[in-house]
């Protein structure tokens, strides 16, 4: 069995109620969380406007979060590449790369939210090639390449970065994939990651296992070699020890996560004509809202659904309260990534070995202990 990296993908979300100075003090919390919980995966996004995703710049975030953990890999999700010179991109995630040690993912975007691209003046129609010309710079820069290229909206001359990569041969990079088969075929182009974003739907599977066929048609032509160890997958998830407290702890949050998608999001999560918006998450396959068993179903479910991916990010959507979210992320670890994960099967094998050989293994030692009693008695006898 393949392993399967765990993580998520933190936008993050919070609750126009909420503080922002508390909100955000709890998304470091959670990263600490998942560190110690040995998750993998932390993709960090950026978003300006809407007032529920606050996150204006994920490398500082992952500077910050970078000194709070020890283990877990810290990757932008996504710099909308539109929004930035890609010059001071690529060295702003560079720096990131040696402060980090080699922790620091590099994900790219066109930008998710039409109101971000329209406050700078880009037009919602030129983000994907806006994208892919940046992507195009970055990857060169990255390699070492001294860049003059002038576009309508940079112009560099004899860019080049002033230090390499900490990780050789070049930091890890992701493109965002959605609806828009763009982020395939870049990620395909360059021969990097794929970070599939847009629900996990059956009818969402099928696309994304078109744009898995896409990615790999792609970089086979560009001589690349696609694998499906650098696909991540994008789902929505929630367990607690039993369905009925699972589905009652989402009752804090989820109502306002469906909102934001319907009034203020590119595409709504749930259509608006939904009155029980937790039946259609669950009827749907959009969303796991059960238990420890319920997550490793719905995750092969995906498995099935796609042929196979490297890693399943979990959307942090603060649908729970945070006692209730630290014990979603806790379950996970414990009964769910192990099934997927290949870290419980040796151990098992080795108790069952143990217990179908008790009988024998016991009569032996019984008989061990029983022939050092009667050396004993028999010296004793000897020297009287």
């Amino acid at each position: 069995m393949s392993t399967l990296r765990s993580g998520i993908f933190l936008a993050p979300f919070h609750d126009t109620k909420e503080n922002p100075i508390l909100a955000l003090e709890r998304d470091f919390e959670l990263v600490e969380h998942l560190d110690r919980l040995n998750y993998h995966e932390a993709w960090i996004g950026e978003h300006h406007s809407g007032g529920f995703e606050i996150i204006g710049s994920p490398e500082v975030f992952i500077a910050a979060a970078a000194e709070r953990t020890r283990h877990i890999r810290l990757g932008t999700g996504v710099v909308s590449l539109p929004y930035h010179n890609p010059f001071i991109a690529a060295d702003r995630m560079v720096q990131l790369d040696y402060q980090t040690r080699g922790r620091t993912m590099f994900g790219v975007g066109p930008g998710s939210l039409v109101h971000d691209a329209k406050k700078i003046g880009v037009k919602p129609a030129d983000q994907r090639r806006m994208m892919n010309e940046g992507l195009d710079v970055i990857v060169e820069l990255l390699r070492g390449d001294t860049i003059t290229r002038k576009s309508d909206w940079f112009d560099l001359q004899d860019a080049r970065l002033q230090l390499p990569c900490y990780t050789q041969p070049r930091m890890e990079m992701a493109v965002a994939a959605s609806r828009s088969p763009a982020g395939a075929l870049a990620a395909g182009r360059h021969g990097i990651g794929m970070l599939s974003i847009g629900g996990t739907s059956d009818d969402a599977m099928k696309h994304h296992a078109k744009n898995w066929d896409l990615y790999a048609e792609t970089a086979i032509q560009n001589g690349h070699k696609p694998d499906r160890k650098n696909w991540r997958l994008v789902t929505l998830m929630h367990i607690a020890e039993t369905r009925e407290k699972a589905r009652e702890n989402v009752r804090h949050g989820l109502d306002a996560f469906c909102d934001y998608f319907r009034d203020v999001a590119t595409f709504p999560i749930v259509p608006g004509d939904i009155a029980d918006r937790y039946q259609y998450m669950v009827e749907s396959g959009a969303a796991c809202i059960g238990t420890p068993d319920d997550a490793i179903a719905f995750i092969e479910r995906l498995q099935r659904g796609s042929g196979g991916f490297g890693a399943i990010l979990e959307l942090a959507h603060n649908w729970a309260d945070w006692a209730e979210t630290k014990r979603h992320f806790e379950l996970m670890a414990r009964f769910v990534h192990p099934h997927f994960q290949a870290t419980r099967e040796w151990r098992i094998e080795s108790y069952n070995y143990a217990r179908d050989h008790h009988a024998e293994f016991t009569s032996e030692s019984g008989a061990a202990v029983q022939a050092e009693i009667d050396r004993l008695a028999a010296k004793r006898q000897a020297a009287e």
